[in-house]
């Protein structure tokens, strides 16, 4: 990613106009962009804009498994009754919308990898409480490691 880039994807990040952003997420084909928005994204903010961004059709299965984690995937996994239950009706949409995603490979594309980074104690304590947690929910997921900037 040159300087321009990074500038772009910072002005996205911070000074730009919300209108402006999501035409830029919609309308973009640039799959890096997307995963480099994502792991760069406030999180503690709405999930309109990792939505628009799920939505896009260049989002790579990595970018939907990093938003995945970066929403806090992992308490959906350790108990789902606790996210089905919660109160905060964006953040359960969200990750049901990006889990039945995820578990139905909906992505046109699977060149970025991202790594959960769970410990082997991790993921041994999430498959004992539920069996039938998909292994592509909390390994490693195909494709190129890209050196994500942080802006």
């Amino acid at each position: 990613m040159d300087k321009k880039d990074i500038n772009f994807l910072e002005q996205l990040l911070y000074n730009a106009e919300k209108n402006y952003i999501i035409n830029q997420l919609t309308n973009t084909n640039n799959s890096l962009l997307l995963h480099y928005f994502a792991a760069n994204y406030n999180w503690n903010s709405r999930f309109d804009l990792p939505t628009i961004i799920l939505e896009n059709e260049a989002c790579d299965f990595g970018t939907g498994l990093l938003m995945f984690h970066y929403a806090d995937g992992y308490r959906m996994l350790e108990n789902q009754d606790e996210v089905s239950s919660s109160s905060l009706d964006e953040w359960k949409n969200f990750l049901g919308k990006i889990y039945n995603k995820l578990i139905n490979l909906e992505f046109k594309s699977q060149n970025i990898s991202f790594d959960p980074e769970l410990t082997k104690i991790q993921k041994y304590k999430l498959k004992k409480s539920n069996p039938t947690i998909p292994d592509i929910l909390i390994s490693k997921s195909p494709g190129e490691v890209v050196n994500i900037p942080k802006i």
